[in-house]
């Protein structure tokens, strides 16, 4: 069931809205709400649309890089957090703010949030997340009932009485919270009089008090304390909550714990919202532009898939891509410039936009809404480096037959976080979390040579290499000539220094910060190529595998953190 706010709205479109950008909406939607993965015959279902549309809308949002096909299955795909991530540019709250809350949550050693109202929900926009066996498990775009949580008795403190039936005519509909993912379902011995009346209660008490508790609201063991965030008109723009567990803080004890030092963080927080920007804005569509140009772009796309690449919904998800850092609130103009689109075109899409909910606007201006982030960000944010390789390790392995992997480094070890195998009578046998010495593999080699220069040779000091075969290069002098080499060349190739007849080659995987991540290898028998042969080619391939995993990171590394196993 899917959270009402995040349907379509029951007015009709006006007659200037975009039908195909709606369509492939309702699917972004479905994709959503079903874990980031559906069968092509459960979006036909569940969305009513034709399967020929259905077919139209994928192939187009696959050329988008926006999902991809797995089988029978569509699978939303890193790309798609860039609409996320040109709202929460715009908005400047985790770029500006987010450094303070995770500050407090290392202060606190407790997990610190920033959500902000979205209808008559709350919806996460920072995380800093504490690991422990029993710890907040939501993520950035999670959205919760307001009334499930504390940070929703803030919000609510500015509803009108239309809001507020709103509130009533959801919790009727949905009265178990089926809609809301995020969070279990409500306590069935729970009345919906009391729950209401109680979170009207709650509401007068965070206005007299001037901040919030959650005493397990959302499940039990779970409390928390937030306070509302205002900006210079003294209008709150987003919660800052403390969160914790009662095996750590009772609800009664977490408010004299937290804060003092959470109030210090909120006016910090003012302060920031108050300060000029610093640095240059950041121009959301200049990461965001699928080619050199959108219109260049679209003519390829138009000619290679033909009446498969439906235009009018490519130009109207680009248009969310038009704001960013900077970029918070543009009149059309503005947009058309942005996008490249022609002004008629962009105004459309606008209009559509808004009709939905995406967007807001005073009639001269448009702002996207904290409902961009329903279209799979939360899904998106928590996938893990593994993840996000997979795919492209998967499509390496079809152009070159040979098994790819991916590692990390492990102390002096690399660690395999992901592994495609190929199909052959003689095949390299590795299975996920096998650890060998950095020293003698391509990944390894790939990996210490993107260390900085200090630790690659603290590292080589202390290693003690021994020979696995006899041609393992063990002398100090000559392995950090290796490593110079591999870092100046961008790859490393190893032969037979594992194992006798095992030849691999390896190029690096770069973050957001240029910081080398992981390795991505083939590896071959040696009897089937000579080294320039493997070089020639594998490492065309390599790069372009490792230049599309960068590429996801780059869009999903700019507000979610991506764990590298």
């Amino acid at each position: 069931m899917t959270h009402p706010a995040a349907t379509a709205p029951s007015a009709p479109p006006p007659p200037e809205a975009v039908g195909p950008l709606m369509r492939s909406l309702s699917v972004l939607r479905e994709l959503a709400t079903g874990g980031g993965r559906r069968s092509v015959g459960d979006l036909v279902r569940d969305t009513g649309l034709a399967r020929s549309t259905v077919d139209r809308v994928l192939s187009t949002l696959t050329r988008l890089g926006y999902v991809r096909t797995e089988g029978r299955d569509a699978v939303l795909a890193p790309r798609l957090l860039e609409l996320g991530n040109a709202y929460l540019a715009a908005s400047e709250l985790p770029d500006r703010l987010g450094p303070l809350a995770d500050r407090l949550a290392d202060e606190l050693d407790e997990s610190v949030s920033l959500a902000v109202p979205d209808g008559d929900g709350v919806r996460f926009v920072h995380q800093a997340t504490r690991r422990r066996a029993m710890s907040l498990a939501f993520r950035i775009g999670d959205l919760l009932p307001a009334e499930r949580g504390a940070p929703g008795a803030l919000f609510a403190d500015g509803w009108d009485e239309a809001d507020w039936q709103r509130w009533r005519s959801r919790r009727a509909a949905d009265p178990t919270d089926a809609g809301f993912p995020a969070v279990p379902p409500r306590r069935a011995e729970e009345g919906a009089d009391g729950a209401a009346a109680d979170f009207v209660a709650r509401v007068a008490a965070a206005r007299a008090a001037g901040w919030s508790l959650d005493d397990q609201l959302i499940e039990p063991g779970l409390v928390a304390v937030a306070a509302p965030v205002r900006d210079a008109d003294g209008r709150p723009v987003c919660a800052l909550s403390v969160v914790s567990h009662t095996s750590r803080l009772s609800a009664d004890a977490l408010p004299g714990a937290v804060l003092p030092r959470l109030h210090e963080t909120v006016s910090a927080m003012e302060d920031a919202l108050r300060a000029p920007q610093e640095g240059p804005a950041a121009d959301a569509a200049s990461e965001t532009a699928p080619g050199p140009s959108h219109a260049t772009w679209m003519r390829a796309s138009k000619q290679e898939l033909g009446p498969e690449f439906v235009e009018s919904m490519a130009r109207g998800l680009i248009t969310l891509t038009a704001f960013g850092t900077g970029r918070a609130a543009l009149p059309l103009t503005a947009v058309a410039e942005a996008t490249g689109l022609a002004r008629a075109t962009a105004r459309r899409a606008l209009i559509t936009l808004e009709h939905l909910g995406y967007l807001t606007t005073d009639g001269k201006l448009f702002r996207p809404t904290p409902k961009v982030l329903e279209l799979g960000f939360a899904h998106l944010a928590g996938l893990t480096l593994p993840d996000i390789a997979l795919p492209h390790l998967a499509s390496l392995v079809e152009r070159v037959h040979d098994s790819a992997s991916m590692a990390v480094l492990a102390g002096d070890d690399i660690q395999y976080v992901a592994r495609v195998p190929t199909v052959r009578i003689m095949s390299v046998n590795i299975t996920l979390g096998t650890r060998f010495p950095a020293y003698p593999t391509s990944m390894g080699r790939v990996l210490l040579a993107g260390l900085p220069p200090a630790e690659r040779s603290a590292r080589l000091a202390r290693l003690r290499p021994e020979p696995l075969t006899r041609h393992t290069v063990t002398g100090p002098e000559r392995l950090g000539a290796l490593l110079e080499e591999a870092h100046s060349a961008g790859y490393a190739l190893v032969d037979e220094e594992l194992e006798e007849g095992l030849r691999s080659l390896a190029v690096p995987v770069h973050d957001r910060t240029g910081r080398v991540v992981a390795a991505v290898n083939v590896s071959t028998h040696a009897a089937r190529r000579t080294p320039d042969e493997a070089r020639e080619a594998l490492l065309p391939a390599l790069r372009t595998a490792a230049a599309d995993i960068e590429a996801d990171l780059w869009v999903a590394g700019r507000y979610a953190r991506i764990p590298v196993q």
